[in-house]
């Protein structure tokens, strides 16, 4: 076997979670813990309640970037979206050719590679890319094979992970460790006899831990699983799971989320689960039912989304809701987040569109369209830095433009 190939196994055999604290906690979530408690003890949000709509300037609450990146070079003009951002570094796949750009944060290309192909040190489709900065290490997900490379391409190793095993996602933990939901860990014999038997099963009938794994080898480090329900989040043909946001990364550790149970809770590294924030009422009692989809804990606020399980023609994607959290204060509300720069448009910030899961800084980025920024400068809507940056570029020739927004 090439030295460079690295196979794990039995990632399941390695788990190291306190079952008695779990079944705590799965005890006060599905049930013991009353509303008056919910107020006393951990933060929540109510989804039968009201809460008012406000208004807010992003640049009051955030310091803003805006970046483009640069395209002197044809070869740094691309189809696609960022990938990673790192403290100097944003990573872009182009989608069209394959290729893996890095940019610095003022947009100035640095490098790039594209090992596309069938080859043995090559990617034939590419989930996700994670960066490196400190051992300039690329590491390309697909499935359950992790290539890794230098930033100029060059070759380094692979990880090979057990048979079945599918990244939702895959982020950076620390300079040591990467950390997985692991979306196809099921007991397979047991899914197989259900459907003999015409039965539908969930997810959440069996072991799908989160996994944290070695950056050199792919050793197991760590398995986790969070308290869940027996829920059934789907129907005959569609589910959530590619609509969820299990993992996302905060500056304490990971936020992980399993939407059975409404709670988020924090994982640090050779500490116990906390739970940080939940929903009520619980999502087995709500008709029809939503589930809180994990939660983005930036500077002084957390932001998140609520949906709504619709299985009828047409309710794809499910209906959401906005929720913000001041943590300061305790003040819930409906963000209607608006930006000076640019007039009539309106922000969400949640645990998947802005990206917190793609980037070592925990800085919720945007992507903005040049075709819609130019016809908002004929408009008229645009001011300030936009509308300078905008005025420089050419919609057939440039780059998108992004916002990087780091929370006070």
């Amino acid at each position: 076997m090439n030295d460079n190939i690295v196979v794990v196994q039995g990632a399941k055999k390695m788990k190291k979670h306190s079952i008695l604290y779990l079944i705590t906690i799965t005890t006060i979530l599905t049930g013991c813990l009353s509303e008056k408690q919910s107020k006393e003890d951990l933060p929540y949000i109510d989804v039968k309640k009201n809460y008012p709509v406000k208004e807010i300037f992003l640049t009051d609450i955030a310091d803003v970037t805006y970046v483009h990146l640069n395209t002197e070079n044809d070869d740094y003009l691309y189809q696609g979206q960022i990938n990673y951002i790192t403290e100097n570094t944003i990573v872009i796949r182009d989608n069209f050719s394959g290729s893996i750009l890095f940019f610095t944060k003022d947009g100035t290309p640095k490098s790039q590679f594209n090992r596309k192909g069938n080859g043995p040190e090559e990617y034939f489709n590419v989930n996700q890319i994670i960066y490196d900065e400190e051992s300039d290490e690329v590491f390309v997900t697909n499935r359950n094979i992790i290539l890794i490379y230098s930033s100029t391409g060059v070759y380094k190793r692979i990880i090979v992970l057990s048979q079945g095993t599918v990244f939702n996602p895959i982020v950076s933990f620390d300079e040591h460790s990467l950390f997985f939901y692991d979306m196809n860990n099921l007991n397979v014999p047991a899914r197989r006899i259900g459907e003999q038997l015409g039965m539908l099963l969930d997810e959440s009938n069996y072991s799908s831990p989160f996994v944290r794994i070695s950056k050199t080898d792919g050793t197991v480090l760590d398995c986790v699983e969070l308290p869940t329900n027996q829920i059934l989040l789907r129907d005959e043909t569609e589910g959530i799971q590619g609509r969820t946001s299990r993992i996302i990364n905060c500056s304490e550790g990971l936020l992980l989320c399993n939407p059975e149970t409404d709670t988020v809770f924090l994982y640090k590294k050779d500490k116990p689960l906390t739970p940080v924030i939940h929903k009520i009422p619980f999502v087995s009692s709500t008709d029809p039912m939503t589930y809180l989809n994990n939660c983005a804990d930036v500077g002084n606020y957390q932001f998140m989304e609520v949906f709504t399980v619709r299985f009828e023609e047409g309710a794809f994607p499910f209906p959401a809701k906005y929720y913000m959290r001041d943590k300061k204060t305790g003040e819930i509300f409906h963000p209607k987040i608006l930006l000076p720069d640019y007039k009539g448009k309106e922000f969400f910030i949640s645990p998947v569109k802005s990206g917190l899961y793609y980037n070592d800084e925990n800085v919720p980025y945007f992507e903005l369209s040049l075709i819609e920024l130019k016809q908002a400068y004929r408009d008229n809507k645009l001011s300030g830095k936009l509308k300078e940056l905008v005025a420089k570029l050419n919609e057939d020739t440039d780059n998108n433009v992004f916002m990087l927004v780091d929370f006070k």
